[in-house]
């Protein structure tokens, strides 16, 4: 089935931002994500690419993913995520080469109960200290319907 498309930019709150309003002392990266979200019944499954557009590369980074649901308690995770509260996970990129592509990131993640929809909040939680100025493109929301359709962004 086609899927939705539901998408919004901008927000506050990245490691980028954090790192520019220190002076910017580090690298510039532009990081990027792109993905898919399908949520059917209480199981919600993302799959996520971090890109870096540049100018520097990074040896890593971490994209945070918050829920507007409770995670379920117990959760089998991807190598390299780590859950960061009752709605939050967090997993690392790998390395993101100059106008390359980190690790694929898939998740498949249980809700503590059904719900009819959820918002999914994508953004960079830790950048290793580079000045990210375009948040246009890491920073995202996406709302996916308890129907089993994709949604991309």
């Amino acid at each position: 089935m086609a899927g939705l498309l539901v998408l919004l930019g901008g927000g506050a709150g990245s490691g980028g931002a954090w790192a520019g309003a220190r002076g910017g002392a580090g690298p510039e990266a532009d990081v990027a994500y792109h993905g898919r979200v399908a949520l059917d019944g209480a199981r919600l499954r993302i799959l996520l690419v971090p890109e870096n557009e540049g100018p520097s590369a990074l040896p890593n980074a971490t994209v945070r993913l918050r829920l507007s649901a409770d995670l379920a308690d117990r959760q089998e995770l991807a190598e390299g995520c780590a859950r960061a509260g009752l709605r939050e996970v967090v997993c690392e990129t790998g390395e993101l080469p100059l106008h390359g592509r980190g690790r694929h990131i898939g998740l498949a993640l249980r809700l503590k109960e059904r719900a009819p929809e959820v918002v999914v909040r994508v953004d960079t939680w830790w950048n290793g200290g580079a000045t990210d100025r375009n948040h246009i493109n890491n920073e995202h929301v996406v709302l996916a319907l308890d129907t089993g359709d994709t949604y991309a962004f």
